[in-house]
């Protein structure tokens, strides 16, 4: 298979579909891989890196969808990449088409066969190839709103941790899965006045025999979520229902009632925010303001850390683009559930139902329709 490497174009994205060792991984196996010139030098690799090992390198994003079988990426394409998609291409990358109309859209017109990052799961039902750039995006939270809590980015001047004879700041994550889980591990590391909220017991008990005084669990009712954020320093949205928007957990009305300076991270912003207020940031202009509250809210945070980012994810998402290579996309998604879960769109029809539900689409079957 003729494999496509292109360079992203999203705002401040320095990551990499395919690293050298994946590249030379996919030569070994056979295959040939197209890269684009300088789609890895954000993150001090050069063309010559993957000449040495067999790749070929191009000019243009437009010779490499004009002309391979399949694209591996990491954000999602974006309007003009959606367009020089060929009917039957395989695109294998994160979609979060949910909170995308456009992109659901331009994926369907152009009949390609789109496999999402984000909805491809294991035999315990996680969500592999999400989960470490969610843990990349939840260490990174905390870091961020330590620099916005400072003055001179808007916050109200504490040290997260505080020192001694200074109480730290206070810190409320909504949603203990990978991304939450992170942020704890972070914050509690800092010193942070810590409290969980979620929705499943088993969860906080696990995070709370992890920590025990260091951080306190709450189960999230309406009010106590507007109790605890209207107190908190800090509010960390980490809520993830896999494929389907985010639920708006903190209203406008919630956020009015934070004290000025306060910080929220929404790092759900991906999946359309668990803030009313959110709208989507980049790492060039990272926040705003509402009601005297700093909003953080980069849609691709992890971005941030390309180096480690890309490697991370490249861990993942390998052994499923060498599935697709050597069985052929077909084949590979019968034989695998996991796989074919990650299929959201299908030569013009909505293979995933969070997404079809959304956007009032019909949903097809995926293995009706194969």
């Amino acid at each position: 298979m003729l494999i496509g490497v292109p360079k992203e174009i999203k705002s401040q994205e320095f990551r990499v579909g395919l690293t050298p060792s994946s590249v030379s991984e996919l030569i070994h196996h056979g295959h040939r891989v197209m890269v684009e010139t300088g789609a890895a030098l954000g993150i001090g690799i050069n063309d010559q890196v993957y000449r040495n090992l067999g790749a070929t390198i191009v000019d243009s994003a437009e010779e490499i969808f004009s002309t391979v079988d399949m694209i591996v990426k990491v954000k999602e394409p974006q309007p003009n990449e959606c367009r020089m998609l060929r009917e039957g291409q395989i695109l294998f990358t994160y979609l979060h088409l949910a909170p995308d109309l456009v992109q659901t859209n331009l994926l369907l017109e152009s009949g390609c066969i789109a496999i999402a990052y984000e909805t491809v799961t294991d035999r315990n039902g996680r969500l592999p190839l999400l989960t470490p750039m969610s843990e990349v995006a939840g260490r990174m939270s905390i870091q961020a709103a330590a620099k916005c809590l400072e003055i001179v980015h808007g916050g109200k001047g504490l040290l997260l941790g505080g020192v001694v004879g200074v109480p730290p700041a206070k810190v409320v994550v909504l949603g203990g899965g990978v991304v939450g889980a992170n942020a704890l591990r972070v914050a509690v590391g800092m010193e942070a006045d810590v409290t969980l909220m979620d929705v499943s017991l088993d969860r906080m008990r696990e995070l709370d025999a992890l920590y025990g005084a260091s951080l306190k669990t709450i189960y999230p009712t309406k009010d106590l979520i507007a109790e605890y954020v209207s107190t908190a320093d800090v509010v960390i949205g980490a809520v993830l229902l896999p494929g389907a928007e985010a639920p708006k957990l903190v209203t406008k009305e919630m956020v009015a009632k934070m004290n000025k300076g306060s910080v929220v991270i929404d790092v759900a912003i991906d999946q359309g925010g668990c803030f009313e207020t959110s709208r989507a940031t980049t790492h060039e202009n990272p926040t705003y303001v509402v009601d005297g509250v700093v909003h953080y809210c980069v849609a691709n945070m992890p971005a941030g850390a390309a180096r480690t980012s890309t490697y991370a994810l490249n861990n993942a998402t390998l052994p499923f683009v060498l599935a697709l290579a050597n069985k052929g996309y077909q084949s590979a998604l019968k034989e695998n559930v996991h796989l074919l879960n990650g299929l959201n769109i299908y030569r013009g029809q909505v293979t995933c139902e969070a997404v079809a539900k959304v956007h009032r689409k019909t949903y097809h079957e995926p293995l009706s329709i194969l």
